[in-house]
């Protein structure tokens, strides 16, 4: 057998492999000996046909599995061999195709399109300075959490007239433009939300509404066009909402409005567990610091974007794209032209950062180990098993759900590449300089 690289350019090659008969011939006759003893065919013994009459019967199939097999084994171990660093996979030159005999005699020639990596140029230093946020909560923002908690655990009663913030269930009928009700038109009965409705005007006209009252609403203008929350109120799809341009009569049922939760003792035992929190002051201490935790989430996201964002943009690189849209079309038979078109580019990105990520992996000797790959699964799961119930798991018990996570390929590759691209940022950040800056939410928010 003989393999050799022709190199196009610094971003792609062919890899040429010759068979030869006396490559193939001894694995084509082992395998037609062990088909010879499994075959179980009319007029002949359970293993006892002679070889030849499979040879006669499947000898092209088998010829064609085992090349097959030859060429996958090959072309991995020869690119592995010599260090050739290449992006997807190799692809068959269907141009170059020969025709073959397929009769035993024939000198099987190949050519794959490969795709090279770039060489990744990377420098990270104490001078590259990166802004570490300590996001605080605002008294509107603590507020406004605070609401929200006890609105979940309230009760509803239904006030005679709305206010700000209530609910109007309803019936909806679509208006013709003169007016009287669209015969065929759409009909709803839903629930019209003011805390969604971003024009003041019609808000204005919503509060103080009581139940029996007729209002005409324009639903783009109420929600700012927002297809997904008109699509839920008139329950039609996202694709009809955003086509809707009449107005709809509004023949108010029922004010629902969500009381909120009293600051007492049974409901701090609810949120915190019993005796935890006893007083009002503790329970609002206890809200910020649980909504700072998630703030410093999201700060630690914004640091990762801005080093993410900073040294793809520094980090100058060529990719084979001619290849690469070609193998994705090769890899994903569903995929359109438009469709590669439009996601080409992010796909370019997030493979230059994976490039990026592997060169500070090998230049530093960075180490995944399955230890970390474990102990990285087993928070995740223990973190959705809580979503259903605050009692953890015994330790046992997840560590068991675990190992069987772990099981499926698609779940180890897809934790080992959340434990190396943590590994990757926490090497960055003990090499750059973080300046710590305290920020209120509010101020945080306008940043993103």
């Amino acid at each position: 057998m003989n393999i050799t690289q022709e190199k196009i350019d610094d971003l792609n090659a062919v890899v040429k492999i010759a068979i030869a008969p006396e490559d193939y011939t001894p694995r084509v006759d082992k395998a037609l000996k062990e088909q010879a003893k499994k075959a179980n065919l009319p007029g002949f013994r359970k293993g006892m046909v002679p070889v030849g009459h499979i040879k006669r019967m499947y000898g092209k199939s088998i010829l064609v599995e085992e090349i097959n097999n030859m060429l996958n084994e090959n072309i991995g171990k020869y690119l592995t061999d010599n260090n050739v660093e290449i992006l997807g996979q190799p692809l068959p030159k269907v141009e170059d195709e020969k025709d073959f005999n397929w009769d035993g005699n024939d000198t099987f020639e190949f050519a794959y399109e490969i795709g090279l990596a770039p060489a990744v140029d990377i420098d990270i230093t104490s001078k590259d300075k990166f802004t570490q946020y300590n996001v605080t909560a605002d008294e509107e923002t603590l507020a406004e959490r605070i609401t929200n908690i006890r609105k979940s655990y309230g009760k509803m009663t239904n006030p005679d007239v709305a206010a700000e913030g209530d609910v109007l269930y309803a019936d909806l009928a679509e208006l013709a433009e003169d007016g009287s009700v669209l015969e065929g038109g759409i009909t709803s009965t839903g629930s019209v939300r003011t805390d969604l409705v971003s024009d003041k005007k019609i808000l204005k006209s919503l509060i103080g509404a009581k139940k029996d009252d007729v209002i005409e609403l324009d639903v783009q203008k109420a929600y700012g066009n927002d297809a997904a929350a008109i699509a839920k109120l008139l329950n039609i799809t996202d694709e009809q909402a955003a086509a809707v341009k009449s107005k709809f009569k509004v023949t108010v049922k029922n004010v629902n409005r969500l009381e909120e939760a009293d600051l007492n003792q049974e409901f701090f035992d609810k949120l915190f567990g019993a005796g935890v929190v006893t007083d009002e002051e503790g329970f609002k201490t206890k809200i910020k610091e649980e909504i700072e935790a998630m703030f410093k989430q999201d700060a630690e996201r914004k640091l990762q974007n801005d080093i993410y964002t900073q040294y793809s943009e520094q980090t100058k690189m060529q990719l084979p794209d001619e290849f690469l849209r070609k193998w994705l079309k090769a890899t994903n038979e569903k995929l359109s032209d438009a469709e590669l078109a439009e996601g080409y580019n992010d796909f370019a990105k997030n493979l230059k950062w994976t490039l990026i990520e592997n060169k500070i992996v090998k230049d530093n000797d960075i180490k995944i180990e399955y230890k970390d790959v474990f102990e990285t699964a087993k928070q995740r799961l223990d973190a959705q098993f809580r979503m259903y119930s605050p009692q953890a798991l015994p330790e046992d018990q997840l560590a068991q759900y675990t190992t069987n996570f772990l099981q499926e390929k698609d779940n180890v590759n897809r934790i080992f590449e959340e434990v190396k691209a943590a590994k990757v940022f926490d090497h960055i950040k003990s090499v750059i300089t973080l300046n710590d800056k305290e920020i209120t939410f509010k101020k945080f928010a306008e940043l993103n």
